[in-house]
């Protein structure tokens, strides 16, 4: 095993650590925004360090390339696409818990 497999897979647990890190973040945060806070900033990482990990694997090639692009994709569209939610949410009424109870966001 060289150091760019050791590199390489290691990225890839990485990305997959985080990407189970933003799926509990969805399941134990109570409101809306919090879960999407929780995602939006591991996502982008997330699919970085996957794309990161196949493309050390890909070598330099047509593939490694396509790699690259589909992150480029990823780290604008992803942010976009949370910001997007989030305004959409404040703009149809769903408010922030701003207390410590369980339960519902007030809307």
């Amino acid at each position: 095993m060289t150091i760019l497999d050791i590199v390489s897979w290691i990225s890839i647990l990485g990305g997959a650590l985080l990407g189970v890190a933003g799926g509990i973040g969805i399941h134990r945060f109570p409101d809306f925004y919090s879960r999407l806070h929780a995602v939006g900033i591991t996502d982008t990482l997330c699919a970085a360090l996957f794309l990161f990990g196949l493309g050390l694997q890909a070598g330099l090639s047509l593939a490694s390339f396509k790699l690259f692009l589909i992150f480029v994709f990823l780290f604008f569209t992803s942010p976009t696409a949370s910001h997007a939610l989030a305004n959409a949410a404040r703009h149809g009424g769903l408010k922030p818990r701003l207390d410590g109870r369980k339960g519902e966001a007030s809307r």
